[in-house]
């Protein structure tokens, strides 16, 4: 246990049924819970703010919508797993693995509020961004939380890294998720993102 606050015990995730849902489900339930990494370096632990919903090979936003490949074979696999990729040859981007059962959904988790381990996620972000925009996009969350293609399959019920569910502390607003492809077609616009309001960590798009 990392004794990160508000991460009790009681309220970490150890049920794999929890995961076997719908993403858009997943998603709105994630928003207010704790990601929570413990690494060798020490634990970053903070409440998510900011998730999309990828909803499986009919989503033509998603990574599974081409298929199984070798880089989106997480997603494919049982629910409640790590899905790490990387974009643009440089950003990780941290993801979910949903259901139902072995249908590839997952959930992006777009920022979070870093309240342990801001020193440690400040080493790896730099001086520059305040300590509510440590882990605000997801790029900057998975490098605030060190995440890395090498935690790509971690098993999220057992850890290192690991979720525990709080409820949300304000608000959700839904909207189409960011940076769409016009190749998605009228799923651009399908409202798939959940932010809380009033979180400085969520994305300014």
């Amino acid at each position: 246990m990392s004794g990160a606050p508000g991460a009790r015990d009681g309220s970490r995730i150890r049920q794999r049924s929890w995961f076997d849902r719908s993403a858009a489900s997943v998603a709105v339930d994630l928003l207010g819970s704790w990601l929570v990494v413990d690494g060798s370096g020490g634990t970053v632990a903070g409440r998510i703010t900011e998730t999309e919903a990828y909803l499986g090979p009919e989503d033509q936003a998603a990574h599974s919508a081409s298929g199984r490949t070798q880089r989106n074979a997480t997603m494919w696999g049982d629910p409640g797993y790590l899905y790490v990729y990387r974009i643009y040859g440089i950003h990780r981007c941290a993801n979910v693995v949903c259901g139902p059962a072995n249908k590839p959904e997952a959930v992006l988790l777009r920022a979070a509020t870093v309240e342990r381990g801001v020193r440690l996620a400040r080493t790896r972000r730099g001086e520059r961004p305040t300590d509510a925009r440590l882990a605000a996009g997801p790029g900057n969350l998975a490098a605030a939380y060190g995440i890395t293609e090498a935690l790509d399959g971690s098993d999220l019920v057992d850890g290192p890294v690991w979720i525990a569910h709080e409820p949300a502390r304000s608000a959700v607003a839904v909207g189409p998720r960011i940076g769409m492809s016009l190749r998605a077609g009228a799923w651009a616009l399908a409202p798939l993102r959940f932010r809380l309001i009033d979180e400085p960590s969520v994305s300014r798009g």
